[in-house]
């Protein structure tokens, strides 16, 4: 019984032309191109969360120019 419902699961994530089921992006171009554009938006922000929450975009202490970080 398992074995069935693995391969049927196998089936309908498969489709017929390798794709998933339901497919995510829009049929009409116009449509996908600002589905994607929005995608690799969100995609460009995480990494910059991902930097400012672990304290990566702090400048470096090993550059040349010498950064004061106070108020003057």
């Amino acid at each position: 019984m398992r074995r069935l419902f693995q391969i049927t699961a196998l089936a309908l994530c498969l489709g017929p032309l390798g794709g998933c089921f339901l497919p995510i992006y829009s049929a009409r171009p116009e449509h996908r191109v600002k589905q994607l554009l929005f995608t690799s938006e969100d995609l460009r922000q995480v990494v910059d969360e991902w930097e400012r929450f672990w304290f990566l975009d702090q400048p470096s202490h090993m550059t040349p120019v010498r950064v004061h970080g106070g108020i003057i």
